[in-house]
């Protein structure tokens, strides 16, 4: 049980220098919009997949600002089994772009901003619920895990859970 908490602690530790990685790549004169950055990131791979499917490229490579809250491929792995699978299935593609604008906000919102609220709309339509406990940031029942990753449209902030809008 311990080498498992290790192991986890250290792919946890690794994906997050990548995602800082990147964000330094991207704040150093890149001009990569939400989507190219997201691609450029193998731990957004299932999210890229999600954004294909529900014909959301456009709308997140236009001008913005947006504010993307991005789960990793590891929090779609939380989610119960075949549920990634099923929500890539044309028939449910409704459904895939009610979660997917669940996780983005209108405008450019920092992380020192996002401590600042207690809440925010999203695109969707519902509220995304924001708990600030030091130096821990949740939006719903998720970890912000990394954030300010700049955009030529907006910002990224990682999460560590995909967030589900209410029915």
């Amino acid at each position: 049980m311990k080498l498992l908490n290790i192991k986890s602690l250290f792919v946890a530790v690794v994906a997050t220098f990548a995602i800082v990685a990147a964000a330094q790549a991207n704040h150093h004169g890149t001009k990569q919009d939400i989507v190219d950055v997201a691609a450029s990131n193998p731990d957004f791979s299932t999210l890229v997949a999600a954004v294909k499917a529900a014909d959301l490229v456009d709308a997140l490579k236009g001008d913005g600002p947006l504010t993307v809250f991005a789960p990793t491929n590891a929090a779609f792995a939380k989610l119960p089994a075949g549920t990634v699978e099923d929500l890539l299935k044309p028939e449910n593609k409704d459904k895939l772009v009610s979660i997917l604008t669940y996780h983005v906000v209108a405008g450019k919102v920092m992380a020192a901003d996002v401590v600042t609220v207690d809440s925010a709309t999203s695109l969707q339509g519902q509220t995304i619920d924001v708990t600030v406990d030091g130096d821990k940031v949740m939006v719903n029942n998720a970890n912000v895990v990394a954030t300010d990753i700049a955009a030529s449209n907006g910002v990224i902030h990682v999460i560590d859970t995909v967030l589900l809008p209410k029915s």
